[in-house]
């Protein structure tokens, strides 16, 4: 009996080490996904044209959008909900920029109750040169949002020069948008 017990040890021991091993590889996955920078999810429509699209107005605002509003000018199509904690944190600067006149700001108002988004627009304030109400989400999944906000900045041509994902920060414009959209004025290319 001596001799079954001293032949179950080895096996025993390598079963304390399982947990471990599952440790270890959990581990590796994670150390991984901190390396990742979710922001920087790459899309396939940057250098395409805008989706062909057409929405209405929210009710109370005279304008909605649709894909030929976003050729002729260097513009920004920003995805927001008013049940979006991360769009109000980005509103006021939205707002800088219209009240500045810098870039027209078109706005995606997405899965929302169009009573709740101009609600939340008279609240906030409505930097949005036009918007049009996405109630099912299928004009966003055509421009591959993942969830709001998102901000896109659209060339003269109605290219997709580049996308934003999250909240757009002061950093986020100063140093990545604004010069982009003065690039693009100017005849030149963006990166983002």
């Amino acid at each position: 009996m001596s001799e079954q017990i001293e032949e179950q040890n080895p096996q025993r021991r390598w079963l304390r080490l399982v947990p471990l091993a599952i440790a270890l590889v959990i581990g590796g996955f994670l150390f991984v996904g901190l390396s990742l920078k979710p922001k920087e999810i790459p899309s396939v429509l940057i250098g395409k044209a805008v989706p062909q699209f057409d929405l209405p107005a929210i009710p109370g605002r005279p304008k909605g959008l649709k894909s030929a509003d976003l050729s002729g000018e260097v513009s920004l199509v920003n995805v927001f909900a008013s049940w979006c904690v991360s769009c109000r944190a980005e509103h006021p600067l939205f707002m800088n920029l219209q009240a500045r006149n810098i870039v027209p700001v078109h706005g995606l108002n997405y899965k929302d109750e169009s009573t709740a988004a101009l609600n939340w627009l008279r609240r906030y304030g409505d930097p949005y040169d036009r918007i049009g109400a996405d109630l099912k989400g299928r004009v966003g999944i055509d421009w591959g949002v993942y969830g709001v906000p998102e901000t896109f900045l659209v060339n003269a041509e109605g290219r997709i020069v580049c996308k934003h994902i999250g909240p757009v920060r002061q950093e986020d414009l100063d140093e990545k948008l604004l010069p982009a959209v003065e690039a693009l004025r100017q005849g030149g290319t963006a990166q983002c």
